[in-house]
């Protein structure tokens, strides 16, 4: 099993060992190579000008490659964008709403797809949302809901209120197979805590959005999209990164084209600063073989102690505790350098990998306390 306290000691900018950071569901700490990173991505920018973005393309495959290993797929599915909502909204517009006027989504999902989608109903999109719960049998209630009116179904692989993990979206994939719909995947609060591979959940023909900012430890600014390998949509909302590889070749009129792989979903000029961080990060996991079954292992165990139960096999990386009143418990708990969230009527609890088991078991007492 991962040794947190050995961990620990690549965190020491974020000062893990004197503070007990529980907002790992949200933003996790980020190890000390990601800030020599940063310096060296505004080094090689004032050593090499406007030629820096030849480095800054062999770090975005870096990133690609990270991910696409999270995915069990390859990097040549995968696109980058500095957030999901970016990607999402380029996926929103490359579907058929005039012919197939329908989203099909549940009352789950995080703020990304959820006022996206309102906005679009407002619009006269029919958007239908399915209850979020229960979680176990999500994928079969959305799977026949969708029909031929469908352009595409969005739902998370790990909910993102109650960390609870949706099963079988296999089944929802086979749906709009059958009827020509296409599916989109938040993968955002499993990834990387929740092994997630798209070939044991019989998912190679979704679009999976993500991104690094919770348990990979990225930072801001490092959001993908992945695609499927026969992917031949056409983003409305385009940028002009998508034709990067054709600007000096004189336009040939017609249609807008599109570069291949994820140039197909590019948007435009981004600060790349985010994947100098990016990469250096998945380097260090990988020499740490911080594994997501090994970062499941760890964070179930870390679940049990802050639970005081057995672990939960149906629920993804943090506890979320009902609570009246939340927002008090959790400034309480800060005043004891217990860093904790809360939505509405729930405190948010997220172990992560640098958290030891006496930091936790301190945490768990007053959590205890503070709930009475």
């Amino acid at each position: 099993m991962i040794n947190p306290e050995e961990l620990a000691k690549h965190y020491t900018r974020f000062r893990v060992t004197e503070r007990i950071l529980l907002t790992g569901h949200s933003h996790q700490a980020w190890p000390d190579v990601a800030f020599e990173a940063q310096q060296q991505a505004w080094l090689d920018t004032a050593e090499h000008v406007d030629e820096v973005w030849d480095l800054a393309f062999q770090k975005a495959n870096e990133v690609r490659r990270g991910f696409a290993r999270l995915l069990d797929d390859t990097p040549e599915r995968i696109a980058l964008a500095p957030n999901t909502h970016e990607l999402v909204v380029r996926f929103l517009s490359a579907l058929p709403l005039r012919k197939r006027p329908q989203l099909v989504t549940t009352d789950g999902e995080f703020h990304t797809i959820r006022r996206q989608l309102d906005r679009l109903a407002e619009e006269g999109i029919e958007v239908i949302k399915v209850p979020a719960l229960p979680a176990a049998t999500l994928a079969e209630r959305l799977a026949i809901t969708v029909d031929d009116r469908t352009a595409a179904v969005l739902v998370s692989a790990v909910l993102f209120a109650n960390a609870a993990i949706v099963p079988h979206l296999h089944a929802v994939q086979e749906a709009c197979e059958r009827v020509g719909a296409e599916l989109l995947v938040d993968a955002y609060h499993a990834l990387n805590v929740v092994p997630f591979s798209l070939n044991e959940a019989r998912l190679q023909r979704a679009y999976v959005v993500g991104g690094g900012y919770k348990y990979c430890q990225l930072g801001p600014g490092n959001a993908f999209l992945r695609f499927p390998q026969d992917s031949d949509l056409r983003p409305v909302a385009t940028g002009w990164f998508s034709e990067f590889t054709t600007l000096s070749r004189a336009p040939a009129g017609g249609r807008v084209a599109y570069d291949p792989g994820p140039g197909r979903w590019a948007g435009a000029t981004y600060d790349f600063t985010s994947h100098y961080r990016a990469a250096a990060v998945f380097q260090f996991f990988e020499a740490q073989k911080l594994t997501p079954q090994k970062l499941r292992e760890l964070n179930q165990h870390q679940i049990d102690i802050l639970s005081g139960a057995t672990r939960n096999d149906a629920i993804g990386g943090f506890l979320a505790l009902p609570a009246p009143r939340a927002g008090k418990i959790q400034q309480a708990l800060r005043k004891q350098n217990i860093w904790t969230d809360y939505r509405g009527d729930m405190l948010r609890v997220g172990p992560a990998p640098y958290v030891t088991d006496a930091q936790l078991e301190t945490a768990a007492e007053a959590i205890r306390t503070a709930l009475r």
